[in-house]
């Protein structure tokens, strides 16, 4: 049974207010701040923000982070929603010469050794390319939901980024916060929304093919990222800074 057969049935009771009230937020981004980007990472739930993004007509830029370490799954999702929705997706690279001394220093599986390195990993594969993919705008969107995690729980819709660089956005959104993952696949089959079919074999959270597994069920939504860690967040760095909030909308799971 594949993930959109087991969950697309069951949205939860405020799935339709959901819908609505993820609309406002995209549109009253838009009419808020100059410059959007969605930072995708072709997730299912990126991909659903990309399909509203599109349906509602929205001037929001659409990016990604190829850390060179993507399943091939990934890369040909990429090309599928360019041509689904006939837009583009700008990539954005790690530094090769960071790469390369990084590999020359611990090796292809130096992550493996240490949560250390496998943070300096995701550094130089996402960290760095994310300010250059967030440069210039005032606002960036994220597929993040509450139920993900126990740290993303905290968050909240719209958050102050507080950067110390004035290049970078002093927003973030997290329009699907609220949403379960009921939710998700319902919007996917009823919006026929392409997505990665890596979701099928139960991999929930896809990031680089090393860091990535699929997951059992009942296991935690981020079991399958960085699996050989027993402990932590289970974050690359991308979202666990400190945050305070603009919004304090209820959670309508």
């Amino acid at each position: 049974m594949t993930p959109i057969e087991l969950y697309s049935k069951k949205p939860s009771e405020f799935y339709e207010r959901k819908l609505l009230e993820t609309q406002e937020i995209l549109q009253n981004a838009v009419a808020e701040y100059g410059k959007i980007v969605q930072a995708t990472s072709l997730g299912v739930e990126d991909m659903v923000i990309t399909d509203f993004i599109h349906r509602l007509g929205l001037p929001i830029s659409i990016a990604m982070l190829d850390t060179k370490k993507l399943h091939q799954q990934t890369l040909d999702l990429k090309d599928q929603a360019e041509a689904h929705y006939g837009l583009t997706i700008k990539a954005y690279y790690p530094n090769q010469e960071q790469v390369d001394e990084y590999v020359q220093k611990n090796g292809e599986n130096g992550i493996f050794e240490s949560v250390e390195l496998r943070k300096e990993c995701c550094h130089i594969r996402k960290l760095v390319p994310l300010k250059a993919l967030l440069k210039g705008h005032e606002a960036w969107i994220t597929g993040l939901r509450k139920e993900q995690s126990n740290f993303r729980a905290n968050l909240e819709v719209i958050e102050q980024e507080n950067p110390s660089d004035a290049t970078q956005p002093k927003v973030k959104i997290n329009p699907l916060l609220d949403w379960t993952i009921g939710d998700i696949w319902h919007y996917v089959k009823e919006y026929n929304v392409p997505y990665n079919p890596l979701h099928d074999q139960f991999f929930v959270s896809i990031g680089c093919e090393p860091c990535t597994r699929a997951i059992a069920l009942g296991e935690d939504f981020r079991a399958g990222r960085w699996w050989w860690e027993r402990d932590g967040a289970k974050e690359c760095g991308l979202h666990v800074h400190e945050a305070s909030s603009l919004s304090n909308r209820p959670s309508k799971q």
